[in-house]
């Protein structure tokens, strides 16, 4: 069974570099990504992100003063159906500290993870090799999905 198939049903929690190598049309995760966001148009699966991944995904189209590519980001990191943006909480940043004081995560890591517990996420879908969740949340890596 693949990767997507394992997410089928799940509450997801997709990390800013999802985004990033869908977006951008990176290879080897190019059929792998246009088919999760087809399940999540389909609503197969409830993907959940932070509001966080918006900065993080325009950081590098505002660098190379590509507005189209910044337009675009800005369409697609909202909530439609199939994707909830989660807001940064206070509570979300309360639970980020706990994470930090308890982990070695650093602190986007640690919001984003804070923000999947929060959702209820039972799967956080990243390719940081170096991400690890709590008990109770599933990390799932891109680049385990490969051949």
């Amino acid at each position: 069974m693949g990767l997507i198939d394992d997410l089928i049903g799940r509450r997801v929690y997709l990390d800013a570099n999802v985004f990033i190598y869908a977006v951008e049309g990176h290879e080897p995760f190019q059929g792998l990504l246009g088919r999760l966001f087809g399940e999540v148009a389909h609503q197969a699966l409830l993907a959940f992100t932070s509001e966080l991944t918006l900065a993080e995904v325009l950081v590098w189209p505002f660098r190379e003063a590509r507005v189209d590519l910044a337009r675009h980001y800005r369409s697609v990191v909202q909530t439609h159906e199939g994707l909830t943006v989660v807001p940064i909480t206070r509570s979300v940043l309360v639970e980020a500290a706990r994470l930090r004081a308890a982990t070695m995560l650093k602190l986007p890591d640690a919001i984003h993870v804070a923000t999947a517990l929060q959702a209820d996420c039972e799967v956080f879908l990243t390719n940081d090799a170096r991400l690890q969740g709590p008990p109770g949340l599933e990390v799932m890596r891109l680049a385990d999905a490969l051949p």
